[in-house]
C-alpha cells in the first residue's frame, strides 16, 4: 500500500503516536508532512510506503487553520497548556468587531514572526523548548512567513474569545501570530485551540479518524477509497502537464538507472508505460532521472 491517508488527529496524541498506529495497523512504512501539537486537532497527512519517499515536494504546502484565541491571558507557552504568567483585563472596545476586523487585516501580507520559546526549532544543535525547560535565555531569529487571508468568525465577549480562520504560509506558528494579534489589540492572550482543516492541496473533509482505519484494516474498498495514491498526489499538484511516455526500451533503461536525454524544462514528470504509471521522474540539463518507482 503507497499513498497518503488523511487522518483527523483528535486532542490529546502526538504526531508521532498518529504515525505509530497506522504503522503498526497497516505494517507499513509510515512517515508524515507536518507536525501537529498534542493540544491540536485536524488534518494531518501520514504517507504509507513508497509514499514516504515524496514528502520532500509537500513540506513546503500552505496551511489553513481554525484558531481561538483567548484574551487577557498569557501563558510561558502561548496555549492553553502553559504555566499562566500574567492575567490582564480585556476592556470592552477591544472586542468591538470593527476593531477585532480592523487588527486582524493588519497581519495580512508577508512579515517576520518571532517563532514561540516552547518549540522544536534548532538553534545550536538543541530545541528551543530545551532552553526554555531549563530557563536559559536564547536569542530567537524572526522567520518569513506570508499570511494570505484572515477571517473573523465569532466573538465571544463573555469569555474573551475571539475565533478565527487564517491562511498561512509554511513555518508559521499561531501560538505566535495569536500572542501578536492579542497584543495589537492592547492586551495579552494565547491559543486556547487549534484546528488544522488544509494543508496544500489535502482538506479535512476527505480525512478519517484513526479509529475509522482500525475498524476497515480488512476493508479493502475502504481503503482504496482512502489511500491517495502517488500518481493522484502529483496529478492535483501538476495537473496534466509534465508527463513522459516510455516505450518498453526507454523503461529498461530508465528502471535499470541510466540517465535518458529530454529536451524538457528542468522539473518533475510522471513517467508512464503504455498508459500505466511508472513512478516519478526529473529532468535537469535535459537529462532524466528516476525518483520514484511505483513498482
Amino acid at each position: 500500500m503507497d499513498g497518503i491517508i488523511l487522518i483527523n488527529k483528535e486532542k490529546g496524541c502526538t504526531s508521532h503516536d498518529i504515525v505509530n498506529k497506522v504503522k503498526h495497523i497497516l505494517n507499513e512504512k509510515v512517515g508524515h508532512t507536518g507536525t501537529l501539537d498534542p493540544n491540536a486537532t485536524g488534518l494531518l497527512p501520514i504517507l504509507v510506503g513508497k509514499g514516504t519517499k515524496i514528502s520532500q515536494y509537500l513540506i513546503n504546502h500552505d496551511k489553513e487553520y481554525e484558531v481561538e484565541l483567548k484574551l487577557g491571558i498569557k501563558t510561558d507557552t502561548a496555549d492553553i497548556e502553559g504555566k499562566i504568567l500574567e492575567e490582564k483585563n480585556v476592556e470592552d472596545k477591544i472586542l468591538k468587531k470593527e476593531n477585532i476586523i480592523k487588527t486582524l487585516n493588519k497581519f495580512i501580507g508577508r512579515q517576520k514572526q518571532i517563532p514561540p520559546i516552547y518549540s522544536a526549532i534548532k538553534i545550536n544543535g538543541k530545541k528551543l523548548y530545551e532552553y526554555a525547560r531549563k530557563n536559559i535565555d536564547i536569542e530567537i531569529n524572526p522567520r518569513d512567513i506570508e499570511i494570505y487571508e484572515i477571517k473573523l468568525n465569532n466573538i465571544d465577549k463573555e469569555n474573551k474569545l475571539i475565533k478565527f480562520t487564517v491562511k498561512c504560509s509554511k513555518g508559521t506558528y499561531i501560538r505566535s501570530l495569536c500572542e501578536d494579534i492579542a497584543k495589537e489589540l492592547g492586551t495579552i492572550g494565547f491559543m486556547k485551540e487549534l484546528n488544522r482543516t488544509k494543508v496544500g492541496i489535502f482538506d479535512i473533509k476527505d480525512s478519517i479518524k484513526i479509529e475509522d482505519l482500525e475498524q476497515n484494516i480488512n476493508n479493502i474498498n475502504f481503503l482504496q477509497t482512502h489511500i491517495i495514491s502517488i500518481e493522484e498526489v502529483f496529478i492535483n499538484l501538476y495537473g496534466n502537464n509534465n508527463i513522459i511516455n516510455l516505450d518498453d526500451k526507454k523503461l529498461y533503461l530508465y528502471s535499470n538507472g541510466v540517465k535518458l536525454t529530454y529536451n524538457l524544462n528542468d522539473g518533475l514528470y510522471r513517467i508512464y508505460n503504455k498508459n500505466k504509471f511508472i513512478g516519478i521522474g526529473s529532468i535537469k540539463n535535459n537529462s532524466l532521472k528516476r525518483e520514484i518507482s511505483s513498482f
